[in-house]
């Protein structure tokens, strides 16, 4: 299992040729409490950078983008149910959504852990 991230603050857990998607905690910490979350529907088509999710705080909305192309798979329905899990376990349960990728070439632009780290520094 592989974890790379966004400029934009997503991760995304690589197993084979599936990404879990998710939020980054530094994301969170700069939405503060989150109320509400849109996630995409299942079989939709996603292009990376493309709008996939919505996630709304006390102060602002975020569009959650996809990090890579592909098809959703599955969604995270206890996180529409529970919006306050991206806050309490953001690279956990909160994840946002699975997505079937479709060109593994696409992650050649994201970052491990460690640039990431520097990115939000």
């Amino acid at each position: 299992m592989t974890t790379l991230y966004t400029a934009d603050h997503e991760w995304l857990r690589i197993e084979g040729d599936v990404a879990t998607v998710g939020v980054t905690d530094y994301a969170q910490s700069q939405l503060g409490d989150v109320v509400f979350v849109e996630l995409p529907k299942i079989g939709r088509s996603l292009k990376k950078a493309e709008a996939a999710a919505v996630v709304e705080s006390v102060k602002a909305a975020s569009d959650v983008y996809a990090p890579i192309s592909g098809e959703v798979l599955e969604v995270n329905d206890a996180l529409a149910a529970e919006p306050a899990l991206v806050n309490s376990d953001a690279a956990g349960k909160a994840w946002f959504f699975k997505v079937k990728i479709s060109d593994k070439s696409e992650l050649g632009g994201l970052m491990d852990e460690a640039a990431y780290k520097a990115h939000t520094a």
